[in-house]
Order: C-alpha cells, then structure tokens, then sequence
C-alpha cells in the first residue's frame, strides 16, 4: 500500500510539485530527502531541486529555501550538498 501511494504521488508530482512526495514522511533537512529509503533517487532529486529553487527563497533571505510542509528553512548549501550526496551514492 505504501509503495502504491509513493508510485501515485511521484506520478502526479509534475502537476502537484514536489510538496507532494513529501506528505506524511519526516523530511525536516535536505540530507533526510537523501536517506528517505521509500523514496526513488529520481524522486529525491526531483524534491531536492526544487528546494534548491528560487520559487521556494524566503524573502528577504535568498540563501535560505523553504518547501511548504518543512518545519524551517534550509540553506542553499545544504540542499546543494544534499545533492552532492545523493550523486555520490548513486555513482553519478
């Protein structure tokens, strides 16, 4: 059943945006996307990038991103390094 709704909402993410995959999972910090093991390494680039978007600022703050849903925001260089990440475990 899990693994049905992920396969849901990771088809229904372009149209959603990425908030979507993050619904009822922990995901307080950009490395916890990265350890999420329900998630597909495209899912988890798919949310990581858009953290990283400039869609997701904080006004008046640019280095810090905020994905609605999130407890507070992360900066630029964790969402970056958390993708730095998840290239490295996946060997890209």
């Amino acid at each position: 059943m899990m693994y049905e709704m992920l396969q849901r909402a990771a088809s229904n993410a372009m149209a959603m945006g990425p908030t979507v995959l993050l619904q009822g999972m922990q995901l307080r910090r950009p490395i916890d996307v990265v350890r999420a093991p329900a998630l597909s390494v495209d899912d988890k680039r798919t949310i990581l990038a858009a953290w990283a978007s400039d869609f997701y600022a904080v006004d008046s703050k640019p280095a810090l991103r905020q994905l609605p849903g999130t407890p507070e925001p992360a900066s630029i260089d964790d969402v970056q390094a958390a993708l730095k990440e998840l290239d490295r475990r996946s060997g890209i």
